[in-house]
C-alpha cells in the first residue's frame, strides 16, 4: 500500500463522516430496540462459555478421551477455517439478511457443537472426529455471531460506540470466566457431559430468543462518488488493524488455551488449580473490560489501547516463575487484565474509520481474532515437543511488542493532534 494511499485514509477517517453518523442516531435507541438490549447481552454471556467449552474440557479430552498433544492442537485448525468463513460471510451477509437472522443461525451452530463435544464420550475411537466437528461447528457460530455481537451495541449506542462494544466483551468474560469452573463442578459430579448439553440448551434458548427481537441495522452508506470513503479491504489502515487482531490472539491463545496443560502438567500444580487460575484468567480480563468501560466514557480509548500491550509483555516474562498456586493465580490474573479490552477497543477504534463498513469491519476483525488463535494454539501443540511452555511464554513477549509498535503506528495521528 502506497504512502498516498495511506494518507487518503487518514483523511477520510477525519472527514467527520462518524460525527455525522452519530447525529443522525439518537444517542438513546428507541424502545424497539431498547427491549432487545438484555436479550442481546445476555447472547454475549452464552457465546463466552460456547467460546470456552473446548479449552475448559482440555484436561478431558485428552486424560480422558486419550487426545495427544498434537490431536489437541490440530482440533483448533477447523475452528479457525469455519470461524473465518463464517466471519467473512456473516460480514457480507449482514446487510442482506439482518443482524438478528445472523445471530440465530450462529447460536445454532454454537449449539451443534456442544452435542458434538458431548457425543464424544461415548464415541470410542470417533471421538477425536466428534471433537473435531465440534470445534469446527463452534468457529462457525462464533464466527456468524462476529457481525451482529460486534457491531449491534455499536449501533444501539452510536455516541458511546467504545463503551458499548466493550461492555459486549465483558458479557462474553463472564461466560469465559465461569466456564471452566462449570467443567471442574460437572467432572465433580462424575459427568463432565452435564456441561455441554446445559450450554447446548442455553444456545437454543438464546437462538429462539433472537427470533423475537429487533436490532438495529448498519447504516447504509450515502449515495454519490466517495460518500461511503475507500472501502476496508483496500486500506492500509484496516490491514494495520487485521495484523494487530492477528498478532493479539496469538498472545491470548497462549495465555488460554494452554493454561490447565501448562500448569498441570509443567508446574505440576493440582488440576483445580490449574482450572482455577484459568478462570482467574478471565474473570479479570472480564472485570478489566468493564472497568474499560467506564473509562472509555471519560478518557481516550488510544490511551488506554496502547497501555494494555505493556501488561501483556510483563505477564508474559513473569509466567515461567508460577510455580506455587498464588502466583499462577497472581500471574493469570495479570495476563487477563492486559488482554482485558485490548481486541474490543481494536475493533472500536478501527470502526471508527470505516462508520459505513462497521458490520463487515467487526465481521472481518472477528475472522482476524479467529485465525491468530487457532493457529497460535496448533503451532504450541507443534513446538512443545521441542521448546517447554515456560519457555515459549518467555519468547512470547515479543508478539505483544509487536502489537504495541504497530498499534503506536495506527495512532499516531491521533497523538500528534492531542500534543498540539
Amino acid at each position: 500500500m502506497s504512502p498516498r494511499a495511506w494518507a487518503d485514509d487518514i483523511r477520510f477517517a477525519n472527514d467527520g463522516i462518524l460525527a455525522r453518523v452519530v447525529r443522525a442516531t439518537d444517542s438513546s435507541p428507541p424502545a424497539a430496540h431498547r427491549a432487545a438490549i438484555p436479550a442481546l447481552y445476555g447472547a454475549g454471556v452464552v457465546q463466552g462459555f460456547a467460546m470456552v467449552s473446548f479449552a475448559a474440557c482440555g484436561a478431558v479430552l485428552k486424560d480422558r478421551l486419550g487426545l495427544s498433544d498434537a490431536q489437541y492442537g490440530t482440533i483448533f485448525l477447523p475452528q479457525v477455517a469455519l470461524a473465518v468463513v463464517g466471519a467473512l460471510a456473516g460480514g457480507s451477509l449482514a446487510q442482506r439478511v439482518g443482524l438478528r437472522r445472523l445471530l440465530v443461525l450462529g447460536f445454532v451452530a454454537s449449539a451443534l457443537s456442544q452435542a458434538a463435544l458431548a457425543g464424544a464420550e461415548w464415541a470410542g475411537g470417533s471421538a477425536f472426529a466428534f471433537v473435531t466437528a465440534g470445534t469446527a461447528l463452534m468457529g462457525l457460530g462464533a464466527g456468524l455471531n462476529g457481525a451482529p455481537l460486534n457491531a449491534a451495541p455499536q449501533l444501539l449506542f452510536p455516541a458511546r460506540s467504545d463503551a458499548a462494544v466493550v461492555g459486549m466483551h465483558a458479557a462474553m468474560g463472564l461466560g469465559l470466566a465461569v466456564g471452566p469452573l462449570v467443567v471442574t463442578a460437572a467432572q465433580a459430579a462424575g459427568n463432565w457431559t452435564l456441561f455441554p448439553i446445559s450450554l447446548l440448551l442455553a444456545c437454543f434458548a438464546v437462538a429462539a430468543t433472537a427470533t423475537g427481537i429487533r436490532l438495529p441495522e448498519p447504516v447504509p452508506a450515502p449515495s454519490g462518488a466517495g460518500g461511503a470513503g475507500p472501502h476496508p479491504i483496500g486500506s492500509a489502515a484496516f490491514w494495520t488493524f487485521a495484523a494487530i487482531a492477528v498478532l493479539y490472539a496469538f498472545a491470548e491463545a497462549c495465555f488460554a488455551n494452554w493454561a490447565i496443560l501448562y500448569l498441570h502438567e509443567d508446574k505440576r500444580l493440582p488440576l483445580a488449580t490449574a482450572a482455577g487460575a484459568l478462570s482467574t484468567f478471565w474473570v479479570t480480563l472480564s472485570a478489566g473490560r468493564v472497568l474499560a468501560t467506564l473509562a472509555t466514557l471519560r478518557l481516550p480509548a488510544e490511551a488506554l489501547w496502547l497501555s494494555l500491550p505493556v501488561i501483556m509483555i510483563t505477564a508474559f516474562l513473569l509466567l515461567p516463575r508460577a510455580d506455587t498456586a498464588p502466583l499462577a493465580f497472581g500471574l493469570f490474573a495479570l495476563a487477563g487484565l492486559g488482554c482485558s479490552a485490548f481486541f474490543p477497543l481494536t475493533v472500536g477504534l478501527a470502526s471508527r474509520r470505516f462508520p459505513f463498513q462497521v458490520a463487515w469491519v467487526s465481521a472481518a476483525l472477528f475472522a482476524a481474532l479467529a485465525a491468530g488463535i487457532g493457529a497460535a494454539s496448533f503451532l504450541l501443540g507443534v513446538l512443545r515437543a521441542f521448546l517447554p511452555l515456560a519457555r515459549m511464554y518467555r519468547l512470547g513477549a515479543a508478539v505483544p511488542a509487536v502489537v504495541l509498535a504497530l498499534a503506536l503506528v495506527a495512532t499516531r495521528r491521533s497523538l500528534a493532534r492531542s500534543q498540539r
